[in-house]
């Protein structure tokens, strides 16, 4: 599914926040994990949210979807980062605009994830009526913690 498709049935069973409700899940839970799932450029070079982990769901060279992404975030769970308290240990993703989460939740959700979220807007929103990113939602427009190379 392209970034543009509606998202399926089981991707709509992610639970959306906004960008200051992820920024304060992640704060106030030490086992929560943000996880950005856009390609490694958009990472490094569009920058990224503060403490997020890189997991792509698609990157270069051949924009497919990862085979590896639920086991990659397993190994990230599984390797202490997110080991205090009990229960599920949330999962908040983090795209561009929102879409691909979405679709990486549903994964996560279909492989037995219970407390997965997604950040609406995602890191850098929609376009505006000019064509411009970070300018009406976002991560970025929320002006929260962000970095770049």
């Amino acid at each position: 599914m392209s970034e543009g498709d509606q998202p399926t049935a089981l991707a709509q069973e992610v639970k959306k926040l906004s960008p200051q409700e992820a920024w304060d899940l992640v704060q106030h839970d030490p086992r929560a994990l943000l996880i950005d799932v856009r390609s490694s450029m958009e990472h490094l070079f569009v920058g990224h949210p503060k403490g997020s982990i890189h997991i792509s769901w698609i990157d270069e060279p051949h924009w497919k979807v990862n085979p590896h992404f639920v086991q990659e975030v397993r190994k990230v769970l599984l390797g202490g980062v997110s080991t205090h308290g009990g229960g599920a240990a949330p999962v908040v993703l983090i795209c561009r605009s929102g879409h691909r989460s979405l679709e990486a939740g549903a994964a996560l959700l279909a492989d037995g994830f219970k407390a997965v979220y997604c950040v609406d807007g995602g890191f850098e929103g929609p376009l505006s009526e000019e064509h411009h990113r970070s300018s009406v939602a976002g991560w970025r427009f929320a002006g929260l913690p962000w970095e770049q190379c």
